[in-house]
């Protein structure tokens, strides 16, 4: 299901693409912005993964005797996944994420800051939720989506400017200025709601998976208390709008715009926490 819904987030962003092309530069933008996407479909695809980690300047975690590695270790056996990839950000903000477009490719990236915040149980909750989102094939998707919103917000900017400074569309006869600001509000606008749309759900499943893989649904519960409770004073450093949706909790911290709560790609901690805790009270 998860791989028709990346085929179908690249078709319409793809398409997005396109149509900025075609309104700026007409036939030849059109053919220009085409194969732009055609190379970023590749790219997504095969090195999404990669440069999401390299913008939070992730270091990869390779010794086995390292207390983050066993556990992932221990997880990963009990989810019946390949051992993935681990990874730690610099950062004192608490926030972890999962990416890779396949379990076999799966990597788990967290912050130096959740790792002291957290008991060994909260953390055993916080991994086995992003191995969820690996085994869901979550992470493609995730992935795909984060690199196809950052090209969409650099195009609306990139139209902001011809907006203002002009374009050759300027000199076509029917060019329609109005048209051109619609776009540029309504393309980030609708990336941010294929995001909110891909996220909200499977963050529930992942929550419910976690709980599962670990056996400590309360761990889980106490550990998005604390991520989301340190995340209202500051934002994981390098964090964007086009991310936000991979991380646990959303990582913006107070610069999340006032529409976050009608487009946010998270649902609400609150709620995560008491789904968990009936959860909980099922397994007694």
């Amino acid at each position: 299901m998860n791989s028709i819904k990346t085929a179908a987030l690249l078709a319409l962003m793809s398409a997005i693409l396109m149509a900025f092309g075609q309104y700026i530069g007409g036939s030849s933008g059109l053919m220009v912005m085409f194969a732009i996407s055609m190379g970023m479909t590749f790219m997504s695809y095969w090195n999404s993964d990669k440069i999401v980690l390299s913008q939070y300047n992730a270091r990869q975690v390779t010794q086995q005797n390292d207390v983050l590695y066993q556990t992932v270790a221990k997880l990963a056996k009990n989810a019946n996944l390949p051992m993935p990839k681990v990874y730690i950000i610099p950062s004192d903000i608490p926030n972890a994420f999962a990416t890779g477009r396949n379990p076999e490719h799966g990597a788990v990236a967290v912050t130096t800051g959740i790792q002291s915040m957290l008991t060994q149980d909260e953390m055993e909750g916080v991994l086995a939720h992003e191995l969820t989102h690996i085994k869901h094939r979550d992470t493609l998707i995730s992935t795909v989506a984060a690199m196809m919103a950052s090209a969409i917000t650099m195009l609306a900017n990139v139209a902001q400017m011809f907006a203002i400074f002009g374009s050759s569309n300027d000199r076509r006869e029917g060019s329609n200025p109005i048209a051109l600001l619609a776009m540029v509000i309504l393309a980030p606008l609708a990336a941010s709601l294929i995001q909110m749309g891909i996220s909200r759900s499977r963050e529930y499943m992942a929550d419910e998976g976690g709980a599962e893989i670990s056996g400590k649904p309360l761990s889980l519960a106490s550990a998005l208390a604390k991520i989301d409770h340190y995340s209202k004073y500051g934002a994981l450093p390098h964090s964007s709008e086009a991310t936000a949706h991979m991380f646990i909790i959303n990582p913006l911290g107070s610069v999340k715009s006032m529409m976050s709560g009608l487009f946010s790609t998270h649902p609400s901690t609150e709620e995560r926490i008491a789904r968990l805790k009936a959860l909980a009270a099922k397994q007694r």
